[in-house]
Protein backbone atom coordinates (compact mmCIF):
# COMPACT_ATOMS: atom_id res chain seq x y z
CA UNK A 1 0.00 0.00 0.00
CA UNK A 2 1.41 3.67 -0.89
CA UNK A 3 1.49 6.09 1.79
CA UNK A 4 2.08 9.60 0.60
CA UNK A 5 2.88 8.28 -3.03
CA UNK A 6 5.46 5.55 -0.98
CA UNK A 7 4.88 1.99 -0.71
CA UNK A 8 5.43 0.09 2.77
CA UNK A 9 4.54 -3.04 4.01
CA UNK A 10 3.70 -3.12 7.66
CA UNK A 11 7.24 -4.96 8.54
CA UNK A 12 11.01 -5.05 6.82
CA UNK A 13 14.15 -5.34 7.69
CA UNK A 14 16.10 -2.04 7.76
CA UNK A 15 18.27 -1.35 5.02
CA UNK A 16 21.25 0.64 7.25
CA UNK A 17 21.53 -2.88 9.58
CA UNK A 18 20.28 -6.12 8.87
CA UNK A 19 20.21 -6.44 12.83
CA UNK A 20 16.77 -4.48 12.89
CA UNK A 21 13.11 -4.84 11.90
CA UNK A 22 11.05 -1.82 11.50
CA UNK A 23 7.18 -1.78 11.59
CA UNK A 24 4.30 0.68 11.87
CA UNK A 25 3.52 1.78 15.27
CA UNK A 26 0.01 1.52 15.00
CA UNK A 27 -0.52 2.69 18.25
CA UNK A 28 0.32 6.41 17.09
CA UNK A 29 -2.19 6.21 13.83
CA UNK A 30 -4.96 7.58 12.56
CA UNK A 31 -2.96 10.83 13.89
CA UNK A 32 0.68 9.94 13.77
CA UNK A 33 2.65 8.02 11.01
CA UNK A 34 5.89 6.94 12.84
CA UNK A 35 8.30 3.41 12.20
CA UNK A 36 9.14 1.70 15.06
CA UNK A 37 12.74 -0.51 15.29
CA UNK A 38 13.01 -3.67 17.04
CA UNK A 39 16.27 -5.41 17.79
CA UNK A 40 15.71 -7.59 20.43
CA UNK A 41 13.45 -10.75 20.96
CA UNK A 42 11.74 -8.48 24.09
CA UNK A 43 11.22 -5.53 21.68
CA UNK A 44 9.06 -8.49 19.55
CA UNK A 45 6.97 -9.39 21.94
CA UNK A 46 6.21 -6.21 23.37
CA UNK A 47 5.18 -4.77 19.99
CA UNK A 48 2.74 -8.10 19.70
CA UNK A 49 1.75 -7.78 23.00
CA UNK A 50 1.07 -4.08 23.64
CA UNK A 51 -0.64 -3.96 19.90
CA UNK A 52 2.16 -2.10 17.90
CA UNK A 53 1.27 -4.60 15.61
CA UNK A 54 -1.35 -6.46 15.43
CA UNK A 55 -4.08 -8.71 13.15
CA UNK A 56 -3.69 -12.64 12.06
CA UNK A 57 -0.83 -12.54 9.10
CA UNK A 58 1.23 -9.33 11.05
CA UNK A 59 1.75 -11.35 14.26
CA UNK A 60 2.76 -14.35 12.38
CA UNK A 61 5.60 -12.43 10.25
CA UNK A 62 6.40 -10.39 13.25
CA UNK A 63 7.14 -13.92 14.93
CA UNK A 64 8.93 -14.90 12.05
CA UNK A 65 11.31 -12.15 12.41
CA UNK A 66 11.47 -12.13 15.90
CA UNK A 67 12.83 -15.82 15.64
CA UNK A 68 15.19 -14.62 13.09
CA UNK A 69 16.70 -11.58 15.93
CA UNK A 70 16.37 -14.84 18.91
CA UNK A 71 18.93 -16.43 16.22
CA UNK A 72 21.15 -13.26 16.13
CA UNK A 73 21.10 -13.11 19.61
CA UNK A 74 21.43 -16.77 20.86
CA UNK A 75 24.86 -17.47 22.60
CA UNK A 76 26.81 -20.14 20.33
CA UNK A 77 26.55 -22.70 23.61
CA UNK A 78 23.20 -22.11 24.47
CA UNK A 79 21.86 -21.82 20.51
CA UNK A 80 19.26 -24.15 20.85
CA UNK A 81 18.15 -23.54 24.17
CA UNK A 82 17.23 -19.67 23.56
CA UNK A 83 16.06 -20.25 20.37
CA UNK A 84 13.56 -22.04 21.59
CA UNK A 85 12.78 -20.22 24.86
CA UNK A 86 12.20 -17.23 22.83
CA UNK A 87 9.78 -19.29 20.79
CA UNK A 88 8.00 -20.22 23.85
CA UNK A 89 8.09 -16.26 24.87
CA UNK A 90 6.81 -14.90 21.56
CA UNK A 91 3.62 -17.63 21.74
CA UNK A 92 2.91 -16.21 25.08
CA UNK A 93 1.62 -13.04 23.85
CA UNK A 94 -1.41 -13.27 21.93
CA UNK A 95 -3.01 -17.20 22.53
CA UNK A 96 -6.14 -16.89 20.11
CA UNK A 97 -4.56 -15.93 16.50
CA UNK A 98 -3.33 -19.50 15.24
CA UNK A 99 -0.55 -17.64 12.68
CA UNK A 100 1.67 -16.96 15.94
CA UNK A 101 2.69 -20.41 16.81
CA UNK A 102 2.24 -21.37 13.28
CA UNK A 103 5.68 -19.11 12.65
CA UNK A 104 7.10 -19.86 15.40
CA UNK A 105 6.96 -23.61 14.20
CA UNK A 106 8.12 -23.14 10.98
CA UNK A 107 10.83 -21.52 11.71
CA UNK A 108 12.23 -23.83 14.08
CA UNK A 109 11.67 -26.43 11.80
CA UNK A 110 13.81 -24.79 8.97
CA UNK A 111 16.44 -23.88 11.61
CA UNK A 112 17.08 -27.32 13.10
CA UNK A 113 17.86 -28.37 9.37
CA UNK A 114 21.22 -26.07 9.25
CA UNK A 115 24.54 -27.52 10.59
CA UNK A 116 26.35 -24.31 11.82
CA UNK A 117 25.48 -21.54 13.61
CA UNK A 118 25.97 -19.40 11.04
CA UNK A 119 24.04 -21.29 9.10
CA UNK A 120 21.34 -21.32 11.43
CA UNK A 121 20.56 -17.62 11.56
CA UNK A 122 21.03 -17.02 7.49
CA UNK A 123 17.88 -20.00 7.49
CA UNK A 124 15.96 -17.79 10.02
CA UNK A 125 16.89 -14.46 8.31
CA UNK A 126 15.55 -16.47 4.87
CA UNK A 127 12.19 -18.27 6.70
CA UNK A 128 11.16 -14.54 7.99
CA UNK A 129 11.22 -12.99 4.69
CA UNK A 130 9.51 -16.56 3.07
CA UNK A 131 7.14 -16.11 5.77
CA UNK A 132 6.15 -12.44 4.79
CA UNK A 133 6.72 -12.66 1.06
CA UNK A 134 4.05 -15.26 1.30
CA UNK A 135 1.79 -13.48 3.35
CA UNK A 136 1.40 -10.46 1.01
CA UNK A 137 1.34 -13.03 -1.90
CA UNK A 138 -1.57 -15.03 -0.44
CA UNK A 139 -3.45 -11.90 0.46
CA UNK A 140 -2.75 -10.41 -2.96
CA UNK A 141 -4.52 -13.75 -4.16
CA UNK A 142 -7.63 -13.79 -1.64
CA UNK A 143 -8.13 -10.11 -3.39
CA UNK A 144 -8.50 -11.93 -7.03
CA UNK A 145 -10.95 -14.94 -5.16
CA UNK A 146 -12.68 -12.49 -3.86
CA UNK A 147 -13.17 -10.32 -6.64
CA UNK A 148 -16.38 -12.16 -8.33
CA UNK A 149 -17.92 -11.87 -5.25
CA UNK A 150 -18.45 -8.30 -5.76
CA UNK A 151 -18.56 -7.88 -9.51
CA UNK A 152 -21.97 -9.93 -9.33
CA UNK A 153 -23.77 -7.59 -6.45
CA UNK A 154 -22.38 -4.79 -8.98
CA UNK A 155 -23.89 -6.27 -11.96
CA UNK A 156 -26.86 -7.24 -10.28
CA UNK A 157 -27.00 -3.81 -9.06
CA UNK A 158 -27.16 -2.19 -12.34
CA UNK A 159 -23.83 -0.65 -11.54
CA UNK A 160 -25.11 1.13 -8.22
CA UNK A 161 -22.35 1.06 -5.56
CA UNK A 162 -22.13 -2.31 -3.99
CA UNK A 163 -22.31 -1.73 0.14
CA UNK A 164 -19.93 -3.58 2.43
CA UNK A 165 -19.46 -3.82 5.83
CA UNK A 166 -16.79 -4.69 8.06
CA UNK A 167 -15.28 -5.33 11.63
CA UNK A 168 -12.05 -4.75 13.31
CA UNK A 169 -9.06 -4.35 10.58
CA UNK A 170 -8.27 -7.09 8.44
CA UNK A 171 -6.71 -4.50 6.40
CA UNK A 172 -3.38 -4.21 4.87
CA UNK A 173 -1.70 -3.06 8.48
CA UNK A 174 -3.22 -6.38 9.64
CA UNK A 175 -1.33 -8.22 7.32
CA UNK A 176 1.94 -7.96 5.13
CA UNK A 177 0.10 -6.23 2.65
CA UNK A 178 -3.39 -5.88 0.75
CA UNK A 179 -5.11 -7.45 4.03
CA UNK A 180 -7.37 -10.72 4.31
CA UNK A 181 -11.15 -8.89 4.11
CA UNK A 182 -9.85 -6.15 2.02
CA UNK A 183 -8.08 -7.55 -0.77
CA UNK A 184 -11.51 -7.93 -2.27
CA UNK A 185 -12.35 -4.51 -2.02
CA UNK A 186 -8.97 -2.76 -3.07
CA UNK A 187 -9.16 -5.43 -5.91
CA UNK A 188 -12.65 -3.97 -6.70
CA UNK A 189 -11.59 -0.61 -6.37
CA UNK A 190 -8.92 -0.96 -8.35
CA UNK A 191 -11.06 -2.34 -11.10
CA UNK A 192 -13.10 0.45 -11.80
CA UNK A 193 -16.29 -1.14 -9.40
CA UNK A 194 -18.22 1.43 -7.68
CA UNK A 195 -17.82 0.39 -3.91
CA UNK A 196 -18.93 2.29 -0.68
CA UNK A 197 -17.71 0.26 2.91
CA UNK A 198 -19.20 0.68 6.33
CA UNK A 199 -16.11 0.82 8.90
CA UNK A 200 -17.44 -0.71 12.37
CA UNK A 201 -14.94 1.24 14.79
CA UNK A 202 -14.63 -2.00 16.82
CA UNK A 203 -14.58 -1.19 20.57
CA UNK A 204 -12.57 -1.32 22.67
CA UNK A 205 -9.50 -0.50 20.88
CA UNK A 206 -11.15 1.12 17.71
CA UNK A 207 -9.23 -0.40 15.13
CA UNK A 208 -11.92 0.14 12.58
CA UNK A 209 -11.86 3.81 13.53
CA UNK A 210 -8.17 3.82 13.61
CA UNK A 211 -7.14 1.45 11.25
CA UNK A 212 -9.37 0.52 8.68
CA UNK A 213 -10.64 4.18 8.37
CA UNK A 214 -7.10 5.54 8.10
CA UNK A 215 -6.20 2.80 5.50
CA UNK A 216 -9.24 3.46 3.22
CA UNK A 217 -9.46 7.35 2.97
CA UNK A 218 -5.60 6.89 1.93
CA UNK A 219 -6.27 4.71 -0.87
CA UNK A 220 -9.47 6.59 -1.88
CA UNK A 221 -12.41 3.96 -1.28
CA UNK A 222 -15.86 5.58 -0.06
CA UNK A 223 -16.46 4.58 3.11
CA UNK A 224 -18.42 5.69 6.19
CA UNK A 225 -17.42 4.85 9.90
CA UNK A 226 -20.61 3.55 12.39
CA UNK A 227 -20.94 2.73 15.53
CA UNK A 228 -20.54 -1.02 16.61
CA UNK A 229 -24.18 -1.46 16.95
CA UNK A 230 -25.34 -0.27 14.13
CA UNK A 231 -24.81 -2.91 11.82
CA UNK A 232 -28.17 -4.58 12.40
CA UNK A 233 -30.37 -1.64 11.57
CA UNK A 234 -28.04 -1.22 7.88
CA UNK A 235 -28.84 -4.46 7.52
CA UNK A 236 -32.63 -4.66 8.46
CA UNK A 237 -32.98 -1.57 5.79
CA UNK A 238 -31.14 -3.05 2.62
CA UNK A 239 -27.76 -0.74 3.36
CA UNK A 240 -25.58 -3.66 2.95
CA UNK A 241 -25.24 -5.77 0.07
CA UNK A 242 -22.30 -8.57 1.87
CA UNK A 243 -20.74 -8.57 5.00
CA UNK A 244 -16.70 -9.24 4.84
CA UNK A 245 -14.33 -10.18 8.07
CA UNK A 246 -10.85 -11.32 8.54
CA UNK A 247 -10.58 -13.95 11.25
CA UNK A 248 -7.49 -14.96 13.74
CA UNK A 249 -8.53 -18.76 13.72
CA UNK A 250 -10.79 -21.07 11.51
CA UNK A 251 -10.89 -24.43 12.83
CA UNK A 252 -11.38 -27.58 10.67
CA UNK A 253 -15.03 -27.56 10.51
CA UNK A 254 -14.76 -23.70 9.61
CA UNK A 255 -16.10 -21.98 12.96
CA UNK A 256 -14.36 -18.72 12.79
CA UNK A 257 -12.96 -16.78 15.88
CA UNK A 258 -12.65 -12.72 15.36
CA UNK A 259 -12.71 -9.67 16.59
CA UNK A 260 -15.35 -9.16 19.72
CA UNK A 261 -18.53 -8.68 18.02
CA UNK A 262 -18.46 -10.37 14.93
CA UNK A 263 -20.73 -13.50 15.71
CA UNK A 264 -23.18 -10.34 16.46
CA UNK A 265 -22.87 -9.37 12.87
CA UNK A 266 -23.07 -13.14 11.27
CA UNK A 267 -26.28 -13.28 13.71
CA UNK A 268 -27.53 -10.33 11.93
CA UNK A 269 -26.92 -11.27 8.51
CA UNK A 270 -28.27 -14.66 8.32
CA UNK A 271 -31.29 -13.05 9.79
CA UNK A 272 -31.41 -10.80 7.10
CA UNK A 273 -30.00 -12.97 4.13
CA UNK A 274 -27.05 -11.54 3.34
CA UNK A 275 -23.63 -13.16 2.83
CA UNK A 276 -21.38 -12.99 5.64
CA UNK A 277 -17.38 -13.91 4.29
CA UNK A 278 -14.55 -14.69 6.08
CA UNK A 279 -11.40 -13.87 4.83
CA UNK A 280 -8.12 -15.39 5.66
CA UNK A 281 -4.13 -17.00 4.58
CA UNK A 282 -3.59 -21.05 5.11
CA UNK A 283 -1.66 -19.56 7.76
CA UNK A 284 -4.92 -19.06 10.19
CA UNK A 285 -6.47 -22.39 9.83
CA UNK A 286 -6.18 -24.31 12.86
CA UNK A 287 -6.96 -28.31 11.36
CA UNK A 288 -6.42 -29.54 14.86
CA UNK A 289 -9.62 -27.93 16.33
CA UNK A 290 -12.84 -29.37 15.46
CA UNK A 291 -15.23 -26.99 17.80
CA UNK A 292 -14.28 -23.32 17.64
CA UNK A 293 -16.29 -22.22 20.68
CA UNK A 294 -15.11 -25.08 23.38
CA UNK A 295 -11.69 -25.01 21.74
CA UNK A 296 -10.32 -21.38 20.38
CA UNK A 297 -8.68 -19.97 23.40
CA UNK A 298 -9.82 -16.53 23.79
CA UNK A 299 -7.40 -13.60 24.93
CA UNK A 300 -8.86 -11.16 27.85
CA UNK A 301 -7.34 -8.26 27.87
CA UNK A 302 -6.66 -5.42 30.16
CA UNK A 303 -9.93 -3.92 31.72
CA UNK A 304 -8.59 -0.44 31.25
CA UNK A 305 -8.92 -0.46 27.48
CA UNK A 306 -12.71 -0.73 28.15
CA UNK A 307 -12.50 1.96 30.81
CA UNK A 308 -10.36 4.39 28.88
CA UNK A 309 -10.31 5.76 25.43
CA UNK A 310 -7.40 7.76 24.36
CA UNK A 311 -7.30 11.47 22.53
CA UNK A 312 -5.15 13.11 19.79
CA UNK A 313 -2.90 14.52 22.73
CA UNK A 314 -2.41 11.24 23.86
CA UNK A 315 -4.15 11.70 27.17
CA UNK A 316 -6.92 9.09 27.88
CA UNK A 317 -10.17 9.64 29.73
CA UNK A 318 -11.70 7.34 31.59
CA UNK A 319 -15.83 6.72 30.15
CA UNK A 320 -17.16 5.39 33.40
CA UNK A 321 -17.38 5.70 37.33
CA UNK A 322 -13.75 5.45 38.56
CA UNK A 323 -14.95 2.14 40.62
CA UNK A 324 -16.71 0.19 37.93
CA UNK A 325 -14.66 -2.77 37.20
CA UNK A 326 -14.91 -4.24 33.55
CA UNK A 327 -14.31 -7.02 31.71
CA UNK A 328 -12.90 -7.40 28.04
CA UNK A 329 -12.51 -10.63 26.08
CA UNK A 330 -10.81 -9.64 22.46
CA UNK A 331 -12.41 -12.25 20.43
CA UNK A 332 -15.82 -14.69 19.88
CA UNK A 333 -16.44 -17.60 17.94
CA UNK A 334 -18.98 -17.27 14.59
CA UNK A 335 -20.14 -21.05 13.85
CA UNK A 336 -19.64 -22.00 10.78
CA UNK A 337 -23.41 -22.39 10.06
CA UNK A 338 -23.81 -18.60 9.75
CA UNK A 339 -20.48 -17.98 7.47
CA UNK A 340 -21.25 -18.36 3.69
CA UNK A 341 -18.28 -18.72 2.19
CA UNK A 342 -14.53 -18.73 3.38
CA UNK A 343 -12.32 -17.02 0.94
CA UNK A 344 -8.66 -18.06 1.26
CA UNK A 345 -5.51 -17.96 -1.48
CA UNK A 346 -6.66 -21.55 -2.91
CA UNK A 347 -10.06 -20.31 -3.73
CA UNK A 348 -13.59 -20.34 -1.86
CA UNK A 349 -15.26 -23.01 -0.31
CA UNK A 350 -17.87 -23.79 2.17
CA UNK A 351 -17.14 -23.32 5.59
CA UNK A 352 -17.29 -26.61 6.33
CA UNK A 353 -14.79 -29.52 6.98
CA UNK A 354 -15.66 -30.96 3.44
CA UNK A 355 -15.44 -27.47 2.09
CA UNK A 356 -11.98 -26.87 3.55
CA UNK A 357 -10.55 -30.36 2.72
CA UNK A 358 -11.54 -29.69 -1.17
CA UNK A 359 -8.84 -26.85 -1.08
CA UNK A 360 -6.47 -28.74 0.95
CA UNK A 361 -6.47 -32.34 0.36
CA UNK A 362 -3.25 -32.78 2.24
CA UNK A 363 -4.87 -32.20 6.09
CA UNK A 364 -7.11 -35.15 5.05
CA UNK A 365 -4.49 -37.53 6.69
CA UNK A 366 -4.47 -35.20 9.91
CA UNK A 367 -8.08 -35.29 10.68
Amino acid sequence: MKIDGKHYRTIWVSEANRETVCIIDQQCLPHDFHIMELKTVEDFCVAISEMYVRGAGLIGATAGFGMYIAALRAPKGKFDEALHKAGEALKATRPTAANLAWAVTRQLRAIAQADSVEAKIETAFNTAQEIADEDADFCRRIGEYGLPLIEEISRRKNGEPVNILTHCNAGWLAFVDYGSATAPIYAAHAAGIPVHVWVDETRPRNQGAALTAWEFAHHGVPHHLIVDNAGGHLMQHGMVDLVITGTDRVTRNGDVANKIGTYLKALAAHDNNIPFYVALPSSTFDFSLTDGVRNIPIEERNADEVRYVNGTDGKRALICPEETPARNWGFDVTPARLVTKLICERGVCDASEEGILSLFPEERQNG
